[in-house]
């Protein structure tokens, strides 16, 4: 069977897919055909080296495929269920803890990037009703980042004003997500094309954020005092403009480092606001069934932007840096 195999020294040019033995079923395991994947800046931060991993890591979190076996033991799993996977394995349901978040698929345990894996039971999820493979697997990571942010923390409500920022997975998602709830979205970009594509998915309100540096302001000025909820992608480079953006008492949910690690923050600015900043990483197998059951309801469909072969994964990720994607790149495993 194919997969895709981390070797160190850790770079993108080491990244090989190689042929592995293919797993027998297992007492107490599911043996599931994965299908598709997608991918998310940590996806990459593992292959390139910036996080540590294992020579031989199986990478990518987010897949989606079905149960080919069902081992001795195993039960509410049946064979052809369509699955997808969960970011924190261990996380099953209530608040983080240091035991729970301690592993990560494709980082610290193997991730879906290979045509058959053994997977425990409670380490899966079902898949939303009409979902192919493909618009599943962008689901685990990026999609349940936007729905605790909004739902889970935010508890968004019908006519909240929401704040988007940029157009990567998380971002779109949000954006869908509020659509879905009634909520009116303020989102940003520097490119016009883009821009453009956020109204067609129902941004109400765009701004060019390199026309604008001060963006937060003009996003306040234009929903009447600030935002509900702002969904913040860049830490150091956004923080400062995403608390101006919200209103006194709102709520920012920190879910992304892409500018950096060290933000500075004007503290009188943050204590007048009085602002709930949460920073989150994804969320718990409970948190992607409730998600799963909200789309199903609203038929939300998510945007994919490119799809490549396994073989081509390197170049995915190439693609992934240069930063033309909008919403989520696919790679098929066939």
């Amino acid at each position: 069977m194919k997969a895709a195999v981390v070797r160190l020294p850790t770079s993108l040019e080491s990244l090989s897919i190689e042929d592995l033995a293919e797993p027998a079923i297992a007492k107490g395991k599911l043996k599931v055909r994965w299908r598709a994947l997608s991918l998310n800046f940590h996806d990459y931060a593992v292959v390139a080296g910036m996080l540590p991993a294992v020579d031989g890591r199986i990478p990518i979190s987010d897949g989606a495929g079905e149960i080919v076996a069902v081992g001795e033991g195993v039960s509410g799993w049946a064979v052809g269920d369509k699955v997808m996977s969960l970011f924190f394995p261990d996380w099953q349901d209530g608040e983080p803890t240091a035991a729970t978040t301690s592993r990560l698929g494709g980082d610290s345990t193997d991730g879906c990037a290979v045509e058959f894996g053994l997977v425990d039971p409670d380490k899966l999820t079902r898949i939303p009703k009409g979902y192919s493979y493909a618009e599943a697997a962008t689901l685990p990571c990026a999609a349940l980042t936007a729905w605790r942010a909004l739902v889970e923390v935010g508890q968004i409500e019908a006519g909240d004003q929401v704040l988007v920022e940029g157009t990567g997975g998380v971002s779109i998602f949000a954006l869908q997500f509020a659509k879905s709830f009634g909520a009116k979205v303020y989102a940003t970009s520097s490119s016009p094309a883009k821009l453009e594509r956020l109204k067609t998915l129902g941004a109400d309100a765009t701004v060019d954020y390199h026309a604008d540096p001060n963006w937060g302001e003009a996003i306040s000025q234009l929903s009447g005092g600030g935002v509900d909820h702002v969904i913040d992608v860049g830490g150091s480079t956004t923080l400062d403009q995403s608390i101006s953006a919200v209103k006194v008492g709102g709520s920012l949910v920190i879910i992304g480092i892409l500018g950096g690690l060290m933000a500075e923050i004007n503290l009188a600015k943050l204590m007048m606001k009085q602002q709930q900043i949460r920073p989150i990483a994804v969320g718990s197998r409970a948190m992607q069934l409730r998600m799963v059951e909200a789309i199903e309801k609203s038929g939300m469909k998510p945007i994919i932007d490119t799809r490549f072969p396994l073989s081509k994964m390197a170049d995915a990720f190439r693609y992934q840096l240069s930063g033309q994607h909008f919403g989520k790149i696919v790679i098929d495993i066939d």
